[in-house]
């Protein structure tokens, strides 16, 4: 988040807005770790406040500094709060099924993907057995909503006012990176999104991969993350289009039918070491 970009309040919720993007910015960094000219360069803070902010976290151990690169990293209370996170939900093991299914039906790739406020984070890929195999996202790439397919369903999903929101936001840089993905280009797709339940990326980021997305909800109602099939463009006809938009459809229902579940589990047994798990993190 640029410095310029952050949010009216006092100098408190600033510093903390400010800290949770360092968090979020090195977290995109996992195995090369992140070095401070980098994390300045990427969020406009000034030199001295982005150290100030760093040498916080590490104290809090949710960041680590490397001795001999300098490069920072995840600390280790980020995996200790993820652990505990995922007592209650964990998004890998309730989409996975779903996943190994669509790649087997398709015999292409098919994509995880999890909103992170105007941005869309790709967690996972299942590969099907095609030989011939799109690359336009990978693991850990981070993309405005509404560049691919599972990121430009989240967008469609969006209740009106919040999509326009977003699409505001990301602007200037879909004009930058993505010029093929502005809000002028996306605004037909989306419209055919809404309409169907999914969308279609007809290469609008490699010109020779297509692929076709559907997002799925938390119990609440708020959109979280998406589902997505890619595939060489001649092998995303309008009839094949629709038949893999039909078994998206039927996939992010049941993963929606196991969050509700899981919630549910959840709230009426909660775990019964959870308590002693936690006593013993902290120790």
């Amino acid at each position: 988040m640029m410095e310029r970009d952050m949010p009216p309040g006092g100098p408190g919720a600033q510093s903390v807005d400010r800290a949770l993007a360092l968090l979020s910015l090195i977290g995109r960094h996992p195995a090369e770790g992140i070095a401070l000219p980098a994390i300045v360069d990427s969020t406009g803070l000034s030199r001295p406040t982005a150290r100030r902010l760093l040498l916080a976290l590490i104290r809090a151990q949710m960041v680590e500094q490397d001795s001999t690169t300098r490069r920072y990293f995840l600390g280790e209370e980020t995996y200790m709060l993820g652990v505990l996170a995922a007592q209650r939900f964990d998004m890998m093991d309730l989409t996975q099924d779903s996943l190994t299914d669509l790649a087997v039906l398709s015999g292409d790739t098919v994509f995880l993907s999890v909103r992170r406020d105007s941005f869309s984070l790709c967690l996972k890929k299942e590969e099907g057995a095609f030989p011939i195999r799109t690359h336009a996202l990978q693991v850990g790439g981070r993309h405005p909503l509404g560049v691919g397919a599972g990121s430009l369903a989240m967008l469609a999903a969006l209740p009106e006012q919040e999509r326009a929101e977003m699409l505001k936001r990301n602007k200037d840089l879909l004009a930058r990176s993505f010029p093929g993905c502005t809000p002028q280009a996306l605004a037909p797709l989306i419209r055919d999104a809404v309409q169907h339940g999914y969308c279609v990326n007809p290469g609008l980021v490699l010109t020779n991969s297509w692929a076709v997305g559907a997002a799925f909800r938390m119990p609440g109602g708020r959109v979280t993350g998406a589902i997505s099939i890619a595939a060489i463009d001649s092998r995303m006809g309008p009839d094949r289009q629709a038949e893999l938009g039909a078994a998206l459809l039927a996939e992010t229902a049941r993963i929606e039918a196991r969050m509700v579940n899981s919630f549910a589990l959840r709230t009426t047994s909660p775990p019964r070491n959870a308590m002693a798990q936690t006593g013993r993190m902290a120790g």
